[in-house]
């Protein structure tokens, strides 16, 4: 076990130099570039020298100097560099925004576990019945219905229909952790839903699955209540599958919350990266992107841990 974990974690090393290789020129293919966007801005630039500026962005120099450069700091100095467009540390921007967005995915995976696996469970033990039916509906609508066209539905219908429009300004949960749940609850929820249809359908498909094993019905033949088969024998199994869609989910999670955060104005990293990729902040969408880049190879380690403490028949030589 020890043994697997030095591997992967040495694998960290070459993966998260080849995300940080494809980040850094992959924003830089898209049309138009930052001393564009500043002239287009910014009418005093246009009396500026072009040559002048790049070379006051450090945007002179071939692009393969400017990646050493770029990862030499992050290596050395742990420095993602500064704003192109601000001239505020990058890290200082991520450590803003970074808080606003781990609340709202984690508020958005707590409701699509909280949703999804009580009713999947449900779903499995009454099989074809009209609950179960009715179940599989609702996970189907979740999948189907757009997260950001609900957003847009209740923001829009409420202010046409009672002139109610949610507070834009963000409150922080230190000051007024009342408010703070109030303003991401609408979110969260969202957010949630839209991933909880996939949830439902997965565990109620693994679920099924490990209720025809024949350990599971020796439990139902020994008189066990159906509390303990379910939560001691079945479930725990079943979840395997599960935690793996969970790993993948965060990872949605965090990048489905560029369009809600832009939808109900949270100043988190999705609204951070968009606005950057708009003004080829090519530091700030590197460095956010490079940060999104990390946490998923993290996460991936993570679920690989896990499914030893679910399944012992699982070992990692």
């Amino acid at each position: 076990m020890r043994a697997y974990i030095i591997r992967r974690v040495l694998l960290l090393i070459p993966t998260v130099f080849l995300v940080s290789l494809i980040i850094f020129f992959l924003i830089r293919l898209i049309p138009g570039d930052i001393i564009d966007q500043m002239v287009a801005n910014w009418e005093f630039v246009a009396q500026i020298d072009r040559a002048a500026l790049e070379h006051n962005l450090g945007l002179d120099v071939p692009i393969v100097i400017q990646y050493g450069r770029w990862v030499g700091n992050i290596v050395t100095h742990g420095d993602f560099g500064n704003s192109l467009w601000e001239g505020t540390p990058v890290i200082k921007r991520i450590a803003t925004a970074w808080p606003i967005t781990i609340e709202l995915g984690f508020l958005g995976l707590i409701t699509s576990l909280a949703v999804g696996v009580p009713i999947a469970i449900y779903s499995a033990l009454r099989q074809d019945a009209w609950g179960d039916y009715v179940a599989r509906s609702f996970a189907i609508m979740c999948i189907a219905v757009p997260s950001f066209w609900v957003g847009t539905m209740i923001i829009v219908l409420p202010s046409i229909w009672w002139g109610y429009t949610p507070s834009i300004v963000l409150i922080p949960f230190t000051q007024d952790p009342i408010g703070n749940l109030k303003m991401f609850i609408v979110p969260a929820l969202i957010l949630g839903m839209s991933m909880s249809g996939v949830t439902m359908r997965i565990t109620r498909t693994m679920m099924l699955e490990v209720l025809r094993q024949d350990y599971i019905r020796t439990a139902w033949a020994k008189g066990l209540k159906e509390r303990a088969v379910v939560i001691r024998h079945a479930l725990k199994n079943a979840l395997i599958p599960v935690v793996t869609l969970v790993g993948g989910e965060l990872g949605i999670l965090v990048g489905g919350t560029v369009i809600i955060e832009n939808i109900f104005c949270l100043p988190g990293m999705g609204r951070l990266l968009l606005e950057s990729i708009q003004d080829r902040d090519y530091t700030m969408v590197s460095g956010i992107m490079l940060i999104f880049g990390v946490f998923m190879v993290l996460i991936n380690l993570l679920v690989d841990l896990t499914y030893v403490v679910l399944d012992p028949r699982v070992s990692f030589k």
